[in-house]
């Protein structure tokens, strides 16, 4: 966070520190005065001289505001009013073709109704009908046209104009790709909304989905445990390869590549180049994610079993349903090579957890990773504002973890890289002062 306040708002690393403190501070004065105060006309801060503004519709609770460090400020009407104002435009406003939005802006103490061009006499009309005091509402004309904003994300839900779900494979530009027995060409989608714009199914199964503004394709496929992975290429792993699979059935689920140019007879017809695992799968997981570490793999074709007793499930290679419709995957920068991290994005597996003042913790989750070839170590952390942890890349020696790269500067925020060999890893975060949650992000060879 620091280095994004640093980045969009230009502030230093000392004033962001300071910022954030004061903000915190400030929340807190600002729930007591308003559970306090019988006049409550609601608060903000200036962020640049990091003071706490709070409106009262009495003056004579203003001494009380002053008090508490915060600057009164004496206005028309309470929060309580304002609030039950734009409650009752929500019932009036329908039409966003002339008024796209609406809210309670305290600074003014004024119900604001953003209009279009020729909306404002509907906007007056609502307003009055809603019973909205004339003395209270503000009018903006603007050319704002909100639509809602999804994350176009391997592994996660999307539905079919006919009812069914399936699961998005990766993300492409433009769209995603998906199984192809999901959906024909033409077929309608919601969450993220989109049309198949190709299909193919039995022989292959693949097809790739436009979806419509307002949706963005991201180079990552989630894990289901409150985080993304990465994706950074498309590079088909070795058989017996480990391999995660994400679907919005059954979530996150791992196991090995048993074959590849594998056929199936689907009661539909013949498919055949499929991957075969033994990761198991579910109605719903079809055309989610099949990743080896960083690299895409596959799209989730079908199979026998479930997540209860184990199975075998196929996926449709990733590389020839680009080909097919020469599409290119979106990778964790957004298309191309991954780029440097910023925090701790782009790394190939994300881990979060806490600790405390004085503690050490390993990850993943107390235990280790498997590096089977050399090359490159890259891991980042990023902690909590005001704390120091250090960061250490340790390796089994057959006996001892051994650190072999370590990161220890003064603050928060760590990252380091390691040429190594093949062999047993884990991530070690040392609370040297202060606590709190982390984000742990790593890619190895």
């Amino acid at each position: 966070m620091l280095r994004a306040l640093q980045r969009d708002l230009g502030l230093t690393a000392k004033d962001a520190t300071k910022r954030l403190a004061f903000q915190s501070d400030a929340a807190s004065t600002e729930d007591a005065l308003a559970e306090n105060l019988d006049a409550y006309a609601g608060a903000w801060v200036d962020p640049g001289r990091n003071r706490l503004y709070v409106g009262v519709a009495d003056g004579t609770e203003a001494k009380e505001v002053r008090a508490a460090g915060a600057t009164p400020v004496v206005v028309d009407h309470t929060l309580a009013e304002l609030d039950a104002w734009k409650v009752a435009l929500d019932g009036e406003l329908t039409d966003p073709a002339a008024v796209p939005s609406w809210y309670v802006d305290v600074t003014t103490n004024q119900v604001v109704v953003n209009v279009h061009d020729g909306g404002r006499a509907l906007a007056e009309r609502a307003a009055a009908s809603a019973g909205v005091p004339a003395d209270a509402v503000t009018y903006v004309t603007t050319t704002e046209a909100p639509r809602p904003l999804i994350d176009v994300v391997g592994g996660n839900a999307y539905t079919m104009g006919s009812g069914g779900r399936c699961s998005v494979g990766f993300a492409v530009n433009g769209g995603f790709v998906t199984a192809g027995h999901c959906g024909t060409t033409g077929t309608r989608t919601s969450g993220p909304g989109g049309t198949f714009r190709g299909s193919s199914f039995p022989g292959n199964d693949y097809a790739w989905v436009q979806v419509d503004a307002g949706n963005t394709p991201v180079g990552a496929v989630n894990n289901y445990s409150g985080g993304r992975v990465a994706v950074a290429g498309s590079t088909a792993a070795p058989v017996g390869s480990s391999v995660c699979r994400s679907g919005s059935t059954t979530g996150w689920r791992c196991g090995t590549i048993a074959a590849y140019d594998s056929s199936v007879t689907y009661p539909q017809g013949t498919v055949s180049g499929l991957i075969r695992t033994n990761v198991c799968a579910e109605p719903g997981d079809s055309g989610g994610s099949l990743v080896a570490g960083n690299q895409a793999q596959g799209l989730t074709s079908g199979g026998s079993g479930n997540c209860s007793s184990g199975g075998t499930t196929y996926f449709q290679p990733v590389n020839e349903a680009l080909s097919a419709y020469g599409l290119t995957l979106v990778t964790s920068g957004g298309g191309g090579t991954e780029p440097p991290p910023v925090g701790c994005a782009g790394y190939a597996r994300s881990y979060q957890g806490s600790v405390s003042a004085g503690a050490s913790v390993a990850q993943p989750n107390g235990s280790y990773v498997t590096v089977q070839g050399s090359g490159v170590h890259r891991v980042c952390l990023s902690g909590p504002a005001g704390s120091d942890l250090d960061l250490y890349l340790q390796k089994w020696s057959g006996s001892a973890w051994a650190n072999v790269a370590s990161s220890t500067s003064p603050g928060a925020a760590e990252a380091l890289t390691y040429t190594g060999t093949a062999g047993y890893y884990r991530y070690v975060v040392h609370a040297y002062a202060g606590s709190g949650a982390y984000t742990l992000g790593a890619t190895t060879p």
